[in-house]
């Protein structure tokens, strides 16, 4: 679990940093409009890479699987399918690029001294696209293979190659923003590269690959059905967790700009948790995964209590140093004393978030490994609904309490209906 866990974690705790290096290089040039397009442009992105996550997320759940069942080919069909369909959409995504644009301009509206930095960063960033697609799908298929050390190491060439990139192309060459958006594609672009190679001499060489991906194999019915239902419940999984988190960031801004501003920084405390968190659920996406592939309920048992329990005991842990240091962080992250005080504050919710939020998180990994898609779309969009609920009830009596109230209803809400549908699905899986 721990030879998965740990390189896990620092392959996603790598990500958050190197957003932070990019707003701080941007930052030193002074200008509130470029930071605040490169900020915008940077949420955008990140929309559109959440909906493209089932290339990860299914990618893993078959090759654990596979890996489980014993394949010889180690998951390279499911590898080889969402290859191509990260080529369809890649394709698809850049002939919408200028629609796509607009989309954003107008659901985010920059403000005009901004609006110049959201296009520069919108246009180039575009062409990383089908880079991170790809690395998606090698990921899932490291993840799914258990091979965490590879994609830890891959994730992070990703964002030191973006880091010294940033570095040079603003603050050396004087590109601004577009020098920011070209580090990232550079970023992908290189580990793309590498993980393709990897994968390449993983199977000896592209002959082999090519004499066990026929065109017979690749478009087996079955396997294409089972593929797309999976894609199309993660994608309805992902937006309605993004809604979830659109709707804390709408009502904050309905309170006030201050609100807003102690949200925001208390959401990257969470953020920050969660990146280290998802490395247990990494662990349990590939032990449940293969645990169901070889249809072994002794190992699936024993793979979803140790991540829960190690998980129980780094949430814990998180939401000690987050109460205890947290105001540092906050200070760190703003001057304002209006946005500092109200943040100490609320920093108590925050700091519940790891506790809260770990069992979800786990869950997830869980299902994902044993391909409960139906499951995990339906348990999101009733936790949506419970979030919703909640909030309209609580945030009008107790403000901003209610508010975080309901983030944590919907976090425990999710886990105890995955808790709940996996226990009563072990007999019909290892029968």
């Amino acid at each position: 679990m721990w030879a998965i866990a740990i390189p896990a974690s620092v392959a996603f705790i790598t990500e958050p940093v190197a957003g932070i290096i990019d707003t701080a290089v941007i930052g030193q040039l002074g200008d509130a409009g470029l930071l605040g397009g490169l900020s915008l442009g940077a949420a955008a992105f990140s929309v559109v890479f959440a909906l493209a996550f089932f290339l990860r997320f299914g990618t893993a759940g078959l090759t654990a699987q596979a890996i489980g069942a014993r394949d010889p080919l180690d998951g390279l069909l499911h590898m080889a399918r969402a290859m191509v369909a990260a080529a369809v959409l890649s394709a698809l995504l850049l002939a919408l690029a200028y629609p796509i644009y607009l989309g954003f301009a107008a659901a985010l509206a920059p403000p005009p001294n901004a609006a110049g930095a959201f296009a520069d960063y919108m246009g180039v960033r575009m062409w990383s696209v089908p880079f991170v697609l790809i690395n998606y799908v090698l990921l899932g298929w490291f993840y799914g293979r258990a091979d965490a050390r590879t994609g830890m190491w891959l994730q992070i060439l990703i964002n030191i190659v973006n880091i010294v990139l940033s570095v040079w192309f603003v603050l050396g060459l004087g590109w601004g923003v577009p020098g920011v958006a070209w580090a990232t594609v550079i970023g992908q672009g290189v580990a793309a590269i590498a993980g393709v190679v990897i994968a390449i001499r993983h199977y000896g060489g592209i002959k082999p690959i090519l004499a066990n991906t026929t065109l017979a194999a690749l478009l087996d019915v079955a396997a294409i059905k089972r593929m797309i239902g999976l894609s199309r419940d993660l994608i309805i999984r992902s937006a309605a967790l993004m809604g979830a988190f659109a709707y804390f960031a709408a009502q904050s801004a309905r309170m006030g700009e201050i609100e807003l501003a102690s949200n925001a920084i208390l959401l990257q405390l969470f953020s920050v948790s969660a990146f280290f968190l998802d490395g247990i659920a990494t662990a349990s996406e590939q032990l449940c995964g293969k645990a169901v592939g070889a249809r072994w309920r002794p190992a699936f048992e024993r793979a979803t209590k140790l991540t829960l329990g190690w998980g129980l005991l780094i949430a814990g842990t998180l939401s000690v140093l987050l109460f205890s240091f947290g105001w540092l962080a906050i200070d760190l992250m703003t001057t304002n004393a209006e946005v500092r005080e109200m943040a100490r504050v609320y920093l108590v919710m925050a700091a519940l978030t790891p506790l809260t939020g770990m069992p979800a998180f786990v869950y997830d990994g869980v299902m994902i490994g044993a391909t409960f898609n139906v499951t995990m779309r339906n348990g999101m969009i009733v936790s949506l609904i419970v979030y919703l609920a909640t909030a309209m009830i609580l945030q009008p009596i107790l403000g901003l309490w209610g508010l975080w109230i309901a983030l944590h209803v919907l976090l425990l809400v999710r886990a105890g209906i995955y808790a709940v549908a996996i226990e009563r699905r072990k007999d019909e899986i290892f029968t």
